[in-house]
């Protein structure tokens, strides 16, 4: 303890900058206002409070991986379709991104627009896939092959 005040003492800018910073994440993380849930506490509040995924990300993003009924609003377009989201109000909402960062953005919005429970969650989809809980993914649809059809049909008909 001695040799930590000491170092203190020997570096105060150095001491002074890393109290700076951590108070300026301590800020931060108060401004943000929404809390964060980790997987686990995400699907209680699915399953025992009717909870809500919000999905912010992009549609192709969306599209590869995501959770159980989720919402997908991209982060871009929220402000214009919160009308589709009145009608969960009451009811928790998890706010989901790729990596947990772009949803606390997302969860300030709703928080303003009056939604009484907004989570984030911790990790994102990311996160989510760690912990090898489910995805629903969209098919791909099979790339059409140029001419392959009517090569076959062309062919049947010449043997013939």
């Amino acid at each position: 303890m001695a040799q930590f005040i000491e170092f203190i003492g020997n570096h105060l800018v150095l001491s002074s900058m890393w109290l700076v910073t951590v108070g300026a994440i301590i800020y931060y993380q108060q401004r943000t206002g929404s809390s964060s849930v980790g997987p686990q506490q995400a699907v209680m509040l699915i399953n025992r409070k009717d909870g809500v995924v919000l999905d912010v990300r992009e549609k192709k993003e969306f599209d590869s991986g995501h959770i159980v009924d989720a919402i997908n609003i991209p982060l871009a377009k929220l402000k214009q379709r919160l009308p589709e989201l009145k009608k969960y109000k009451e009811k928790p909402v998890i706010v989901v991104c790729k990596l947990g960062q772009h949803s606390s953005d997302a969860a300030k919005q709703l928080q303003e627009d009056g939604f009484s429970e907004v989570y984030r969650l911790s990790g994102g989809v990311t996160e989510w896939k760690a912990q090898s809980l489910p995805l629903i993914q969209q098919a791909q649809k099979p790339a059409k092959q140029k001419g392959g059809r009517k090569k076959a049909n062309k062919q049947t008909a010449e043997q013939a």
